[in-house]
């Protein structure tokens, strides 16, 4: 995973949050982000399939992530939404839940939080009118009953 040199999804990078620098605010973005800094507030995608987040060892993120596709090697605290691909690096630190499509994970890694598959969109369910018919259709009531 992190040891070959293949290029993750687009390899391009549109935006840089330098080392230095802290962002404090929503933060949307289109194509390649990384992060070297820290930003406090939410990181989103513009809705594209090929946007990818790409966050250093040296990166933080204190907010909610939602995008496509995500290399992530750094720290975020709250939870991060990926309708595409995740990969979390060794030094990957997640204060949060995962929710995720496809999930590649390097010994080391670290999800204090819960890990949920979210797998193709299922068909819209309709719910149907239930006819009664003359039958009582409440909720059964619960009787506590003494065996003694």
């Amino acid at each position: 995973m992190w040891g070959n040199k293949r290029k993750h999804q687009s390899g391009r990078i549109d935006t840089l949050v330098g080392q230095d620098t802290v962002l404090t605010g929503d933060l949307k973005f289109s194509g390649g982000l990384h992060v070297d800094g820290s930003i406090v507030g939410n990181v989103s995608s513009d809705g594209e399939n090929e946007a990818v987040l790409m966050l250093s060892e040296r990166g933080r993120i204190q907010g909610e992530v939602r995008v496509a596709n995500v290399v992530l090697n750094g720290q975020v605290e709250g939870d991060v939404h990926v309708s595409g691909r995740i990969e979390l690096g060794q030094q990957a630190r997640v204060t949060g839940n995962v929710y995720y499509h496809l999930l590649e994970m390097a010994m080391g890694a670290e999800v204090n939080g819960n890990l949920v598959h979210q797998g193709a969109k299922a068909p819209a369910v309709t719910k149907k009118p239930i006819e009664s018919k003359g039958k009582d259709l409440s909720p059964p009531q619960l009787v506590a009953q003494d065996n003694s």
